[in-house]
C-alpha cells in the first residue's frame, strides 16, 4: 500500500482516488469507466485496496464460473434443472465476492442476493421463494441454514453449493452435503489475485495455474513437498495487469495433493484450506494451532457459529447455538488441550450469545489473537 501509486500501470490511478471511489460506492461501479476497485482487511491489520481492469476482472470471474458451466455440461440432471442461483454473502460492493455478483448479473443463471446481515427468518423466506439450484455463501452463513432445514423452516433442494471467502471446515462440508445431498464446491482465493475453485467431484480446490502462479512454502520461505502443509504461499498474479503482484506473500496453509481428480481436470489439486498461519495463537513461546479449539467446537452439533478470542492465559469463546450444549464440558476439553501443550493453568470460558459481530465484508473472524502491547507497555 505504501507504493501503490508506483505499482499501478495506469498513470491516472492514484490510491487517494481509489479510496474516494470506495467511500462513495453504494453499488457496483467503474472508476474511469474501466476499473473495479475492491478492498480487504488483510491479515496485517492494514486495509488493502486493489484494482482490476476489465480483462482482469472478467478473468477472475471465469476462474470459478468455468467450473460451474462445465458441471452443467457433464451432469444431465443439473443441466435440466432451473438455473437459479442465490448468494448469502456481503452486500457491499467494496468486497470482491459481492461486487462480482453485481457485475456479472446476466447470463443463463438467474441470481438472487441475500445479504448475510439480514435476519435469519428473512434469508430463509427469500430462499424458499426463489428455490435456488446453486447456493453460494460463506461457510459460516450456510452452516446455520442446515439447522433451519432440519427444523423444517428451510425447504430448498440445491444441487450445488459453493463456499467462498472463509475456510470450509470438514464438519461444515459434511453437514452441507448430508442435508441437501448436493455437490459441495469449495472456492478459495484472495482479493489480491482472484480465486481457485473445486469441481464438486472430489474434495479440495483446483489451482487456476493459467491465472496465477502459487508457490507453497514453509515459514522460512522454502518450498514444501507434496503432501506437506505449507505455512504460507507466494502468489504471482498473471491476469491483473492494472495492479500486478509478484511473489506476494499470503499466510494461507495449503497442502498439495498427489492424485488425479475424477473430474479429469489437470489443474493442480490442493486440500481444502482450513485457515491461515495467522490463526495460530502464541502464549509466550508456545504456539497453539486453531485445531485445538476446532476439534472440540466443531464436534458440538448445536453450535452454528463461534469466535475464539485469545486471553493472556487461555481463551474467551463466544458461541451461537440452536439448542442446549455442554459449555462446561467444552471448557474442560479445550483447557486440557492447552495444558497438554504446556500452558500453565489455562483459563477457558464458553459463553452463549445471540449474535457474533462480523467484519465489514460479512465474513466471520473465528480466531482473534491478543493485540500486541502498545508503546511503553
Amino acid at each position: 500500500m505504501e507504493h501503490w501509486d508506483e505499482i499501478v500501470t495506469d498513470d491516472r490511478l492514484r490510491l487517494d482516488d481509489a479510496e474516494a471511489h470506495l467511500e462513495d460506492l453504494s453499488s457496483d461501479a467503474y472508476l474511469f469507466d474501466r476499473y473495479h476497485v475492491v478492498s480487504t482487511g488483510g491479515t496485517t491489520g492494514r486495509r488493502g485496496v486493489f484494482v482490476y481492469d476489465w480483462d482482469g476482472w472478467a478473468t477472475c470471474w471465469w476462474t470459478v464460473a468455468r467450473f460451474e458451466i462445465r458441471a452443467r455440461r457433464r451432469d444431465a440432471a443439473l443441466a435440466g434443472a432451473p438455473a437459479v442461483g442465490a448468494t448469502v454473502l456481503s452486500h457491499s460492493a467494496r468486497h470482491i465476492g459481492s461486487s462480482m455478483f453485481q457485475t456479472f448479473a446476466t447470463g443463463e443463471t438467474e441470481w438472487h442476493r441475500f445479504p448475510v446481515t439480514l435476519p435469519m427468518a428473512e434469508i430463509v423466506a427469500g430462499l424458499n421463494a426463489v428455490q435456488p439450484t446453486l447456493l453460494v455463501g460463506y461457510a459460516s452463513s450456510l452452516h446455520p441454514l442446515v439447522h433451519e432445514a432440519e427444523a423444517g423452516r428451510l425447504r430448498i433442494s440445491p444441487r450445488r453449493i459453493q463456499t467462498p471467502g472463509e475456510p470450509l471446515l470438514p464438519e461444515i462440508r459434511t453437514a452441507l452435503a448430508a442435508t441437501w445431498d448436493a455437490a459441495v464446491v469449495n472456492v478459495w482465493g484472495a482479493t489480491e489475485f482472484g480465486v481457485a475453485a473445486g469441481c464438486g467431484e472430489s474434495g479440495g480446490v483446483h489451482l487456476s495455474e493459467d491465472a496465477a502462479i502459487i508457490e507453497l512454502v514453509d515459514v522460512d520461505w522454502r518450498p514444501v513437498p507434496t503432501g506437506v502443509r505449507s505455512d504460507k504461499i507466494f502468489v504471482t498474479n498473471l491476469h491483473n495487469h492494472a495492479l500486478p503482484v509478484i511473489r506476494y506473500e499470503i499466510t494461507d496453509e495449503l497442502t498439495a495433493l498427489d492424485r488425479p481428480c475424477p473430474c479429469g481436470s489437470t489443474f493442480p489439486l490442493v486440500g481444502d484450506p482450513n485457515g491461515r498461519l495467522d490463526d495460530c495463537f502464541h502464549y509466550g513461546g508456545v504456539p497453539v494451532h486453531p485445531h485445538v479449539f476446532r476439534s472440540a467446537l466443531g464436534n458440538c452439533r448445536p453450535l452454528v457459529e463461534y469466535q475464539v478470542c485469545q486471553t493472556p492465559r487461555g481463551a474467551a469463546i463466544a458461541v451461537r447455538a440452536t439448542g442446549p450444549f455442554d459449555g462446561r464440558g467444552l471448557e474442560t476439553e479445550i483447557a486440557a488441550g492447552l495444558a497438554r501443550l504446556g500452558i500453565p493453568q489455562p483459563e477457558v470460558t464458553v459463553t452463549a450469545v445471540d449474535h457474533i459481530e462480523r467484519q465489514y465484508s460479512g465474513k466471520l473472524k473465528r480466531f482473534v489473537p491478543l493485540a500486541p502491547p502498545g508503546p511503553g507497555r
